[in-house]
This record gives structure tokens, C-alpha cells and sequence, in this order.
């Protein structure tokens, strides 16, 4: 088995690329250290589905947490996005959704494959997100060991506390 200590994102390549570059930028120059997935293995889109997600699994089973990015048309992504929020689900991996519009919760713009799962919601905000990958991972492992799921928030004062 791999060695665990990547950070898996998913996001809609075709209109949310942005964001995820801007992440990879603060993890350059910020204290923002995440050990990206995505440098294992390049999936081109001129291979097949079948060869897209293998590479995809590869990551995936080098990943110790799954951040997905959600963007205005990202719930209705079924052919990879869909597909990578079940396999981070069946590996039981900490799920942290981060709202591009800003919300601190779900909305409707929260995939219908993940609103019932065990996750926390963040805004794209840089110190929340690291916030998040730091605290979630524990946090996720009691929940899920006391049986609980759905949508978990950060309450105002961990917000206060990182001044946002």
C-alpha cells in the first residue's frame, strides 16, 4: 500500500481551474503546505475514461485527504467529478467542500452525492482551507467513529479567531 500524505483536489476543469491554480500558488509562497496529488501523474484529455481514472486512482491511493472545489456547474459533473467524490467516500477519505461562492454552508450548488456524506464546508478563503486540512482530518475520524455524517461548519469564532 502507498504511502498516504497527499491531498487530493477536485474541481470543474473547464471553468474552476483558476482556483485551484490560485491554491497551488499560496502552497508556493504562503504557509499554506499541501503535498499536492495531482504531481503524481499527469491524466490527458486525450486518453480514455478508463486510463483517466486508473491515473485518477493512483492519486487517490496516495491521498490522505480530499478537497472539493465547488463551482457554479460543479453538481453537474458526473463523469469525473461525481465518479472521484464516491471513491473518496468508499476510501472514507476526509472531505472538506469549499464553496467558491464564498458560503460558509451548503447550498444548492452542493453535488446531491455529497450531501448526506460526513464533510465540512469552507469558503474559498486561504486561511479557512488551511484551517481545515490542519483540524478536519480528527475531526472526521471521531464523527465517523461515532457513526455520524452530513455537512459539518465551523462556528463564528474559529472565523474570529483567523480573522475573517
Amino acid at each position: 500500500m502507498a504511502y498516504r500524505n497527499k491531498v487530493y483536489v477536485a474541481f470543474d476543469g473547464d471553468n474552476d481551474m483558476r482556483y485551484y491554480d490560485l491554491m497551488r500558488g499560496w502552497n508556493v509562497k504562503d504557509d499554506f503546505d499541501f503535498n499536492d496529488a495531482h504531481d503524481l501523474h499527469s491524466a490527458r484529455d486525450s486518453s480514455t475514461e478508463e486510463s483517466i481514472k486508473k491515473s485518477l486512482m493512483d492519486r487517490f491511493n496516495n491521498s490522505k485527504l480530499f478537497i472539493l472545489l465547488i463551482g457554479e456547474h460543479t453538481r453537474y459533473l458526473t463523469k469525473f467529478v461525481k465518479w472521484e467524490i464516491e471513491v473518496a467516500i468508499r476510501l472514507n477519505l476526509p472531505i472538506i467542500a469549499v464553496n467558491l461562492n464564498d458560503k460558509r454552508q451548503g447550498d444548492d450548488l452542493m453535488p446531491a452525492v455529497l450531501r448526506d456524506e460526513l464533510h465540512i464546508t469552507v469558503p474559498y478563503k486561504e486561511k479557512i482551507i488551511k484551517y481545515a486540512m490542519d483540524n478536519w482530518p480528527d475531526s472526521d475520524k471521531r464523527h465517523r467513529g461515532n457513526g455520524e455524517t452530513g455537512e459539518y461548519v465551523y462556528k463564528d469564532k474559529v472565523y474570529e479567531d483567523l480573522g475573517l
